[in-house]
């Protein structure tokens, strides 16, 4: 708890570091971190946390963008409170749609089934004339979070719509962290280890992981409401199974089974990408390249290296752990 107060304090900061650190090119990319790391997070309450390997989890990001998209008025700006609470509503009611067709198969078939119905969303979408077809739609005017007759948070504001990622990332990883402490959390667990034995001790284990696919979708589509409140537009290209992939990439270069590895996935991929693509325009050879290392060199991600790191450092600090570091009988 401590050390996610500290984290998030620091984080807060930004705003106020000098330039070019907290430059407004700085905070927009923090914005765009913070948003992919909401929807890693969504996406490491499946695989990480229930063992539901999904490849279709951008339907319900995308769900959410496109709802805050339409409701968007074109002449003024939205009712945020309003738009949040749908973008969220619609993601998590598709998800438990979805989730009511596809929590009978598992596996390789799981991951094929979740691919199917998000390819089948993307294709209704990119199909239709009322979602603006392939060229998508746009919010014209940022939403507006008001409280009786004052503005709470501007979003034209990089530092307000910066804290505003941010606060949503904190209630994010506060809600998932109650879930994860809870009976669910635990059964969330127990499924991701022995579904079989869980089952035989009188869980019910379809009811546990259609519960946990709801809330990663709805979760999903609070990153997905703030990708649009952030970027103004939205497309079918948020429904593909490439955004789904690179969630997965994510979280599998951060670490699987934690929440720090999800936001640390998050801040890498897209620090990196950033990084890579000012190099050349074939920067995902490098991302890829980059995350083959990862993998073979760290196969727990990044927060598995750094607690690998933490428990040498703790050996090597009593003289068993220093003796049997340096060989000696």
């Amino acid at each position: 708890m401590l050390r996610w107060t500290l984290l998030f304090a620091l984080a807060a900061s930004l705003p106020w570091w000098p330039e070019p650190v907290g430059s407004k090119f700085h905070l927009e990319l923090g914005a765009q971190v913070l948003t992919m790391a909401i929807f890693a997070l969504s996406l490491q309450l499946l695989v990480g946390f229930t063992g539901l390997v999904s490849l279709g989890h951008a339907a319900f990001f995308g769900a959410a963008a496109y709802t805050a998209a339409l409701l968007a008025p074109e002449s003024e700006a939205g009712n945020g409170w309003t738009m949040l609470a749908a973008s969220v509503g619609v993601a998590g009611a598709l998800s438990l749609l979805i989730g009511l067709f596809v929590m009978r198969t598992k596996g390789v078939y799981f991951i094929m089934v979740t691919l199917a119905f998000a390819q089948l969303v993307y294709f209704v979408v990119h199909d239709t004339k009322g979602f603006g077809g392939s060229d998508g739609a746009y919010l014209y005017f940022k939403p507006e979070f008001t409280v009786g007759a004052s503005k709470l948070v501007d979003l034209d504001q990089p530092a307000q719509l910066y804290w505003f990622s941010l606060a949503l990332t904190a209630v994010t990883v506060a809600v998932l962290g109650l879930v994860l402490r809870s009976r669910l959390g635990h059964a969330f667990v127990g499924i991701r280890h022995n579904e079989q034995r869980m089952r035989a001790a009188g869980f019910p284990t379809l009811a546990y992981k259609l519960a946990s696919f709801t809330i990663g979708g709805a979760l999903a589509g609070l990153a997905g409401f703030l990708y649009a409140a952030r970027t103004g537009y939205v497309n079918p290209e948020l429904l593909s199974w490439h955004q789904s992939g690179n969630a997965l990439l994510m979280i599998i270069l951060g670490g699987l089974g934690s929440l720090g590895g999800a936001i640390a996935g998050a801040v890498a991929f897209v620090l990196l990408s950033e990084w890579f693509s000012g190099l050349t325009k074939h920067w995902q050879l490098l991302l890829g390249g980059f995350i083959i290392v990862i993998v073979a060199v760290l196969p727990q991600g990044l927060m598995g290296g750094l607690s690998l790191l933490k428990r040498r450092r703790r050996a090597a600090a009593t003289p068993l752990g220093a003796a049997v570091q340096e060989g000696r009988p």
